[in-house]
């Protein structure tokens, strides 16, 4: 029986979230500081709220918060940490992303970079156009993303994020109309929980 192993992050999930984002694995100074995307040259948090999927910037600190946005966090590797180039290709697993994301049932999965795509998809990077991608994960829209890493700043674009988060205010909007006429013998959701293993 294999040693039980706790995250470097944990997850942030619930059921029917708008938008789960999807890293690689954290990078050191988010192994460091026990939170998402923590380094000051990251553009993940000033996206969010750039593109329209938070009402104010959050700090790195605040990310369990992304809840209250319809919002998870979770990596492909969740027991290694670093840059990408310097993660073993067994730190990735792709089969517990999917069976979290069918458990929560997310409508959306992004991968905050073409390089955790390929590891969650098993798709060559360069085959992977930014946006929303046609095939689907766990029955969840897939788009991949211009990496906010300050390491890949020559390839940083918010135009894919704001599609995303087109696609996101859609879908909640139908959620929310689908939650004011609840249907007969509907069960109520779990309670939202971090994930720590």
């Amino acid at each position: 029986m294999r040693p039980h192993r706790p995250f470097i992050l944990p997850d942030v999930l619930a059921p029917g979230l708008r938008v789960v984002f999807c890293g690689t694995a954290p990078g050191t100074r988010s192994a460091h500081d026990r939170a998402y995307y923590a380094h000051p040259g990251n553009h993940f948090w000033r996206a969010l709220f750039a593109a329209g999927l938070t009402p104010r910037q959050l700090a790195p600190a605040d990310f369990r918060t992304v809840l209250e946005f319809g919002i998870g966090l979770t990596d492909v590797a969740k027991h290694a940490s670093g840059a990408d180039a310097e993660l073993p290709r067994e730190a990735f697993d792709a089969p517990a992303l999917r069976r979290k994301l069918r458990r929560y049932q997310p409508r959306i999965v992004a991968f905050t970079s073409k390089n955790a795509a390929r590891a969650a998809l098993g798709s060559g990077a360069r085959r992977l156009p930014y946006g929303e991608q046609a095939q689907r994960v766990a029955g969840c829209r897939v788009f991949v993303l211009p990496s906010p890493s300050g390491q890949a700043r020559g390839f940083w674009d918010l135009k894919p994020w704001r599609a995303l988060a087109r696609a996101a205010h859609e879908r909640a909007a139908a959620v929310i109309s689908a939650r004011q006429t609840p249907t007969c013998g509907q069960s109520a959701s779990p309670a939202p929980a971090t994930a720590r293993s």
